[in-house]
Formats: structure tokens, C-alpha cells, sequence
């Protein structure tokens, strides 16, 4: 989805994603993270970042077999983006520490003057959650 390169683009991926990956019955905490997640990269594309030639941002995420990939698209910077270690008093200089942390992997790719970054979280869907519990549940009950 294209954005306006503004701060009020982070607020409308979040709640467009969070009802997207709802709609697929992912686990609350699994939406959470990924909400989280698309939050900090369009923070920091905002932040450090030019906009994409259009003059927008661009955000994507596709669901599938139990994992989100989130993608966050701008016009690049003059620094790669990287997990930075901050010192405690810092204020800043966390987002891509917790996007490593929450990620089970995260990487930066390059396409002319594109600069997407991407991360891939595990979203299971709360349905099959559910359905293996009740399957475990038969199985004691058929042991005991």
C-alpha cells in the first residue's frame, strides 16, 4: 500500500495490517508483534529515510503458512539501516534491535534507488491453535 510520507501513514498501516491479519484468525499476540514491527520500520523510513519518487512510502505484508513478512519500501538513505546498540540513556536507536529481536530473520534489500526493508515474523492463525488443543484433548481423553 502506498502512503503519504508522513507520520499519520504509521497509524493507518497499523490498524490496516491489525485487521488484515485479524481476518486471517492469527493469534492476538502474533498481530501485536507485526503491528509493532510495521511500526518501527515506517518510523524509521520517516526518520532517516527519502520518500520514494512518487514522493510516498510504501508498505506491504503477506500472510502465509503460519508467518508474516512486513515490508517497508522508501527512497533510501545515506546509511544502511542496521540494529544499533544504544546506551541506556539513550532515547533513541531501539526500533531495528526490536524488529532482530521479534523477527525470525530481517534483512535490507536494494532495487535502483528502492531501499526495502523486510522482516519475517511467525503469525500463527489462533483456529489452528484451537483445533490442536482440541485434538490433544482427544488424545487424553482416549489415553486416560
Amino acid at each position: 500500500m502506498l502512503l503519504p510520507y508522513a507520520p499519520t501513514s504509521v497509524a493507518i498501516a497499523r490498524r490496516r495490517l491489525s485487521a488484515d491479519l485479524a481476518d486471517h484468525g492469527v493469534f492476538d499476540a502474533a498481530v501485536e508483534d507485526a503491528v509493532l514491527v510495521v511500526s518501527e520500520l515506517l518510523s524509521n523510513a520517516l526518520r532517516h529515510a527519502h520518500p520514494l519518487p512518487s514522493g510516498q512510502i510504501m508498505a506491504t505484508w503477506d500472510w502465509a503458512d503460519d508467518h508474516v513478512e512486513v515490508t517497508v519500501s522508501d527512497g533510501g538513505a545515506a546509511t544502511e539501516p542496521r540494529a544499533g546498540r544504544p546506551a541506556l540513556s539513550s532515547l533513541g536507536g531501539r526500533g531495528l534491535g526490536i524488529v532482530e529481536f521479534l523477527a525470525t530473520r530481517w534483512g535490507v534489500r536494494h532495487d535502483g534507488e528502492v531501499t526495502t526493508v523486510w522482516a519475517v515474523l511467525p503469525a500463527p492463525a489462533a483456529v489452528l491453535e484451537a483445533q490442536i488443543a482440541s485434538s490433544e484433548m482427544g488424545i487424553l481423553r482416549e489415553c486416560g
